[in-house]
């Protein structure tokens, strides 16, 4: 059932076996596994089915830390959240993401690879990805030989692709829009999550509109689903009964804030560098998904390294000197000035379809003729797994939104070992590749430069940052001094609320967080329903 806060009397009261806060991929997801279940479900969603500049700059804040994007651009307030423009990139966290490693400060998560294993599963049959594999089993089925790598150096894993558009939005959604079991209330902007005197429990929780409807939501349950710097805001915000927000007792709320960053770890010159990138390139198939491979540092090589799983992609691209390419201007310059409705989200499918035809068909000729050309380069793109870090952090602004609420301000902070992943892979890239005969690899020269910062370089891709992922910031851990949430995603103290998401991550691996995203929403909706009788 929808309900659209704007049509209700002020101050009514909602109530639901379990209020999920937050219609993006991890709620939708947890309100369909719970309605499954039988349980009832209050699922709240700040925007409409469709982008409203309005509710839109409820996510304007500033980034007071190294350059990243925008924020009121990096994430999408609407039902089906910020999936509604994702790319389909999936993979699996390897099982070293989740121990701890004694090379990575803050590392290990209270769960391990094994407790995610049916739940990765269950959605892979959702999305008809297929066998759960990623490893080097998939190179015999896109008809290769594997690389000759040294399995003490590297290993290969894949991307499979989801490619169906927009699947979590409303027009993909509908069981849930129509089950009798799930009240979405469109419009509620969460204001204030009201904890009990004892700072035990949730009592309920406050949302309003902008046109000023307020109303409250009862719950024997409460998940927050916002995404990872808009969960931690909410926990901050809500500070009447703990000064320091809810679950910050040990002023852990906001920290560990985790991407992807993107780069360019140097060019590869040689005879072999064609046919390495030709290897590596994006397989399109007829009736099963996409794949693609890339290309991590073995477990062995990130304990003797003391480095971090990192991605490596190859592009064949123009010498970087030379600058943006005018057709990539084109493309950013509309993106960034076409508001992401239904009309700008067709034309950028559309965009990204076009794209591929010549991947499909000419892609592997035109590129070995660039090449020898002298048009174009083999380049490694970096994909990069960042090292958790205390103070990368979602804070407090001064500002307050339209709703009168603290914006949220970005600190993001890189660490000394982010860097040295990227030399050592340089380095190992060159000895290994040499070995091969493959060619010699030419480090790019801002890895000598000082300090933890990247360049933003936007030669690099349509992404040059990171990868729009927002990881930790309410961190799992089994310890309260040193995490937000436990093991089950309950906060830390208190017995009825929950968080979903990727700000949960310990840490963020190399992969795409969106496979994950959906099997802890899974895993909480099980957990969720054993608890309640």
């Amino acid at each position: 059932m929808i309900v659209d806060l704007n049509d209700v009397p002020a101050d009514q009261r909602f109530e639901a076996d379990v209020c999920v806060v937050g219609a993006g991929a991890a709620g939708v997801v947890l309100a369909r596994q719970l309605m499954r279940q039988g349980n009832t479900v209050c699922l709240l969603e700040a925007g409409g089915f469709d982008f409203e500049a309005d509710t839109q700059d409820l996510f304007r804040g500033e980034n007071r830390g190294m350059s990243y994007y925008d924020l009121v651009d990096s994430r999408l307030r609407f039902f089906g959240g910020t999936t509604n423009i994702w790319g389909g990139r999936c993979a699996l966290l390897d099982p070293v993401d989740f121990r701890r490693r004694t090379w990575v400060p803050h590392s290990g998560w209270p769960i391990d690879a094994s407790d995610l294993e049916p739940y990765y599963q269950l959605v892979h049959e959702e999305l008809g990805l297929g066998e759960v594999c990623y490893d080097d089993r998939l190179w015999s089925e896109i008809g290769e030989a594997a690389p000759a790598f040294d399995p003490e150096r590297f290993a290969t894993r894949f991307w499979r692709f989801d490619d169906l558009k927009e699947r979590f939005s409303a027009q993909r959604s509908d069981d849930v829009l129509r089950s009798d079991k799930v009240q979405v209330l469109l419009h509620a902007n969460l204001t204030h999550i009201q904890a009990t005197a004892n700072a035990a429990s949730v009592e309920h929780v406050k949302v309003q509109s902008l046109q000023g409807v307020s109303a409250l939501v009862s719950a024997r349950h409460f998940v927050l689903a916002g995404g990872g710097i808009e969960n931690a805001r909410m926990l901050l915000v809500s500070n009447d009964v703990e000064a320091n927000g809810i679950g910050n007792r040990h002023d852990q709320v906001g920290r560990y804030f985790m991407e992807h960053p993107h780069g360019r770890a140097g060019k590869l010159t040689g005879d072999g560098a064609y046919a390495l990138w030709a290897a590596f390139r994006k397989r399109f198939r007829n009736g099963k998904p996409d794949l693609a491979p890339v290309l991590v540092p073995s477990e062995v090589a990130q304990e003797r390294e003391g480095i971090l799983n990192t991605a490596l992609t190859l592009k064949a691209q123009r010498n970087p000197e030379r600058g943006v390419p005018l057709s990539r201007q084109a493309y950013q310059s509309l993106k960034h000035s076409m508001a992401p409705t239904r009309r700008g989200r067709g034309l950028w499918h559309f965009y990204r379809a076009a794209r591929n035809i010549p991947a499909r068909t000419l892609r592997p000729s035109v590129g070995w003729a660039r090449n020898k050309l002298g048009l174009a380069g083999i380049y490694f793109m970096i994909r990069a797994e960042q090292a958790p870090n205390p103070d990368s952090r979602v804070t407090l602004s001064p500002e307050r939104d339209a709703l009168g609420v603290a914006r949220a301000d970005l600190r993001w902070q890189l660490s000394a070992i982010d860097k040295h992943t990227i030399r050592s892979l340089v380095d190992m890239l060159d000895a290994e590749l040499s070995r091969l005969g493959i060619g010699t690899v030419h480090g790019s020269a801002w890895l000598e430069d000082p300090g933890n910062e990247w360049p933003v370089d936007g030669t690099v891709g349509n992404h040059p940052i990171g990868g729009y992922h927002h990881m930790g910031a309410t961190r799992m851990a089994e310890d309260p001094r040193t995490g937000v949430v436990d093991g089950n995603c309950k906060v830390h103290g208190y017995s009825n609320l929950h968080i979903a998401g990727s700000s949960v991550f310990a840490t963020a691996g190399w992969a795409n967080p969106t496979l994950t995203i959906l099997a802890l929403a899974q895993r909480l909706g099980d957990h969720l329903h054993k608890a309640l009788p």
